[in-house]
């Protein structure tokens, strides 16, 4: 399954945090053990010089100075670089030992053998963990070890902790990339069904059986949750086309009845236009029905000039615009093609131009453009009359909306109803941009791409 690119990035961040977490807590377990080790090393250290030093404590309690330069000259001949011994008189000339002078980072303190006060200093180049004492009579007296090897196994623990961290976040990213992958594609799935349910399909449903976790869980009661909507919307589908029909019949066998009265010509006129309002409105809920009905439904969608429909458009209603004082404008970029019904845009088209020549006064004006986008066209209506009521504006494309204070002009709230309906039948969206005065519709079609 091939990710978009939102949720790809989605997926790498889930990806990266999971990599991160698991590196993470293992690079402190390791540095944890690291500190260990090197304390152990330390005390390792401490305890060899603990142990010269003791050695060389029991000589000098035998012979005293005697003994201990005859230890120390016994151990320099066989020193490998990894012990400094210094024994010294107490005008500083060398008596026994590896080197020739005493550092000058390790001051001599106290008199006994004790490796309690070892200290760690620097001397050619490399550290040292060392004891510096001066024995009765004025003997300076220097045992250490070096911290060379302790610190070569440190340098390689930490090369191998740097090597493990590094394999553990490929190892990390891996794993979470495949985890969240398959987490995301299960998301994709859901969020693909809700993007067709959203443009109308709602006999859409996941293929597939469902899995036995919790996604699978949320899919079946998705499922459910549109099996129900899906029967609830026939439901009102239904009822609405039963209403409609079975009060066409009665008021069309009424109004041919009314033909037959004699002597009340006034009156059966008037019957007559009412019945005629009725049977509009009724005509006008079944389109709203049969449009909303096909919702999500490609069929008997063709390529339709929308650019040439809304010219035609503009040129029928130019003569009933200026016999009302208005001013009809238009802006259309030719050559713009859709897929859709061109009986229904036209109605479309001339409801919206039927409700502007309706509600603007002498003098004001009404504007159709169609300007092309990169992958859509933008429909605009505008004109300069009362506008919409800020209370309303809302529930402007419910069906039966009215403002009181168009409630002396013709109609019955339903023309913006079927305009949605109209435009959703095509994949297109609505919009009511604000504007300083009068009314303004925008309708955003999907472009044919040839």
């Amino acid at each position: 399954m091939r990710l978009q690119l939102p949720q790809a990035r989605a997926t790498l961040r889930l990806a990266a945090v999971v990599a991160l977490t698991v590196t993470l807590l293992s690079l402190l377990g390791m540095v944890l053990q690291y500190r260990l080790v090197e304390r152990r090393l330390m005390q390792a250290q401490t305890a060899l010089l603990a142990a010269d030093l003791d050695g060389f404590a029991a000589l000098y309690d035998q012979r005293r100075i005697i003994a201990l330069r005859q230890a120390i000259d016994y151990r320099a001949a066989a020193a490998t670089g990894d012990e400094m011994l210094l024994l010294q008189d107490r005008d500083g000339r060398v008596l026994a030992g590896t080197r020739q002078d005493w550092p000058a980072t390790l001051p001599a303190i106290g008199e006994d053998f004790s490796a309690d006060q070892a200290q760690v200093f620097r001397d050619a180049g490399q550290n040292w963990l060392g004891v510096g004492r001066v024995l009765p009579g004025g003997f300076p007296l220097l045992v250490a070890r070096a911290l060379t090897p302790m610190e070569a196994t440190l340098t390689a623990l930490r090369q191998m902790i740097a090597l493990l961290t590094l394999g553990m976040l490929v190892a990390g990213g891996v794993v979470g990339w495949i985890a969240a992958r398959r987490i995301m594609g299960r998301i994709t799935r859901i969020n693909t069904l809700a993007d067709r349910v959203a443009a109308g399909a709602l006999d859409a449903r996941l293929p597939g059986p469902r899995a036995a976790d919790e996604f699978g869980l949320l899919e079946t009661h998705v499922h459910a949750m549109l099996d129900r909507i899906e029967a609830l919307n026939r439901a009102t589908h239904r009822l609405s086309d039963s209403i409609a029909h079975e009060l066409r019949t009665p008021l069309n066998r009424m109004s041919q009845k009314l033909a037959q009265l004699q002597g009340q010509d006034a009156l059966v006129d008037d019957l007559r236009d009412e019945m005629r309002k009725a049977t509009r409105v009724f005509d006008a809920l079944l389109d709203i029905s049969r449009a909303e009905a096909d919702q999500g439904f490609g069929g008997g969608l063709v390529p339709v000039d929308l650019s040439a429909l809304c010219a035609e458009m503009v040129e029928l209603y130019e003569a009933v615009a200026e016999e009302s004082g208005l001013t009809l404008h238009h802006d259309i970029q030719p050559g713009q093609m859709i897929l859709g019904d061109c009986t229904l845009i036209g109605q479309m088209l001339a409801n919206l131009l039927d409700n502007a020549v309706k509600y603007c006064a002498s003098g004001d004006e009404i504007l159709l453009a169609l300007t092309p986008n990169q992958n859509t066209i933008t429909l605009t209506i505008r004109d300069t009359g009362p506008g919409l009521p800020a209370d309303i504006k809302a529930q402007a494309f419910e069906r039966f909306t009215r403002a009181e204070r168009d409630r002396g002009h013709p109609g019955h709230g339903l023309g913006l109803a079927l305009v949605r309906a109209i435009a959703t039948r095509h994949g297109a969206k609505l919009s009511l941009p604000e504007v300083e005065k009068g009314f303004e519709l925008q309708i955003l079609w999907p472009k044919l791409i040839p």
